[in-house]
C-alpha cells in the first residue's frame, strides 16, 4: 500500500463540498477558511483542474470532481466510521485547538502532570492549520488575540529582544550604541497584530542604537523554528517570554540587552471552552487546571519583568539577573 498523496488536501475538499462552505469546513477543522482555500488550491495546482465551483446554494463540484466525488465521499465516511469504532474512550478525551506554538512550548510540556492526575482522561491536541486529528467539535479553543467578551484570559507577554549565551557574551564587548552592527536579526511575525510589540526597526529607533538596514533577515512565522535559529547562534529575535520561561530560567536563552527594553502586550492568550462540553467532569477538572497553570505563568511574568517595560532612560547594560551575562 503506497502513502496517499494531499490528504490534507482531500479532507479540506470533501469537507467544502459536504457543507456548501469554506467557512463550514475550516470550523470542522479547527482551521481558517483561507487555510482550506489554499489546501484546495493546491491541489487543484497538483491536478492542472479546477474542483469546485461558486453558486447561489454555495460551493458546488465541476465536472472534473463529480465522478469522483462519490469515492471520495465514501473514504473518508469509512475513515470516521473506523475512528468511531476504535473511539472507544472519546467520552474520557479533551480535544483541544491551540495556537501551534502554545501547544509546543507551553501546553503539552504540562500535559503529563494533569494526566499523572488523571490517568483516565485522554487528549487529542491540534495545532493551528494542522490537519484535523478528529472531525467534530472542539472541546477547548486557544489563542492569542485581542480582549474577547467570553471566555477565559489565560495570560498576556513580555516581548525583548532574546539570543544565545555566546552572542549576549559577543554584544557585551562592543560599544553600547553598536552592539547589534554586524548581528543577524531574526524578525518573528507572531506578534504583528499586536498594537504594543515592537519590530526590530521599532525596537532599535526607541532605543537609538546603530544598525544598517534593520528590517533585513529571515523572517519566521512560528516562536519554535525562531528559537532554533536564536539557539544555533544564528542571530537575535524579539520573542515574547512567556512560552520559553525555562529556557530563560535554565540559561539556555539569553537576555542581551535590560529588561527595561522590553513591552507588555495588549493581546493574551485565550481559552474558549464549548459551553456543553464543560458539562464533562474531565473538561470542567482540566480548566481549572489549565487556569492554575495560567496562573503560576502570569505570576513568574510579574515576579521576572513585572517592573519593567515603561517608559524610560535608556542604560544599555545587559541584564544582570541573566546567569549567562558575567
Amino acid at each position: 500500500m503506497t502513502a496517499t498523496p494531499h490528504l490534507k488536501s482531500l479532507q479540506a475538499l470533501e469537507l467544502a463540498v459536504r457543507t456548501g462552505s469554506l467557512r463550514a469546513a475550516a470550523g470542522a477543522l479547527a482551521i481558517t477558511p483561507a487555510a482550506v482555500g489554499q489546501r484546495i488550491k493546491a491541489l487543484e495546482d497538483y491536478l492542472g483542474i479546477d474542483l469546485l465551483t461558486r453558486a447561489r446554494s454555495g460551493l458546488k463540484p465541476t465536472p472534473a470532481l463529480a465522478g469522483a466525488l462519490p469515492h471520495l465521499a465514501a473514504a473518508f465516511h469509512e475513515l470516521e466510521a473506523v475512528s468511531a469504532l476504535l473511539d472507544l474512550q472519546r467520552g474520557q478525551e479533551i480535544h483541544i485547538a491551540a495556537a501551534s506554538d502554545f501547544a509546543e512550548l507551553w501546553l503539552k510540556p504540562r500535559l503529563a502532570a494533569f494526566r499523572s492526575e488523571q490517568p483516565n482522561t485522554l487528549f487529542c491536541v491540534n495545532g493551528e492549520g494542522e490537519v484535523a486529528l478528529r472531525l467534530g467539535p472542539v472541546d477547548c479553543e486557544i489563542s492569542f488575540g485581542p480582549p474577547r467578551e467570553s471566555g477565559d484570559r489565560l495570560f498576556g507577554d513580555f516581548v525583548l529582544p532574546i539570543s544565545s549565551p555566546e552572542n549576549t557574551a559577543r554584544i557585551t564587548r562592543l560599544k553600547p550604541q553598536d552592539r547589534l552592527e554586524g548581528f543577524p536579526l531574526l524578525h518573528l511575525d507572531f506578534y504583528k497584530d499586536d498594537p504594543s510589540a515592537p519590530n526590530w526597526s521599532k525596537w532599535i529607533a526607541a532605543h537609538r542604537l546603530r544598525r544598517t538596514a534593520p528590517e533585513r533577515g529571515i523572517r519566521f512565522q512560528r516562536i519554535t523554528p525562531v528559537l532554533e535559529a536564536v539557539l544555533a547562534d544564528a542571530g537575535l529575535a524579539i520573542c515574547g517570554a512567556a512560552l520559553i520561561a525555562p529556557l530563560i530560567d535554565d540559561g539556555r536563552l539569553s537576555l542581551p540587552f535590560p529588561v527595561s527594553t522590553g513591552t507588555w502586550t495588549e493581546h493574551a492568550f485565550h481559552a474558549r471552552f464549548r459551553p456543553d462540553a464543560l458539562s464533562r467532569p474531565q473538561v470542567k477538572r482540566f480548566r481549572d487546571w489549565l487556569l492554575s497553570q495560567a496562573t503560576a505563568t502570569g505570576a513568574w511574568l510579574q515576579h521576572r519583568f513585572g517592573r519593567h517595560g515603561r517608559s524610560g532612560q535608556l542604560v544599555l547594560k545587559p541584564d544582570r539577573t541573566d546567569p549567562n551575562v558575567r
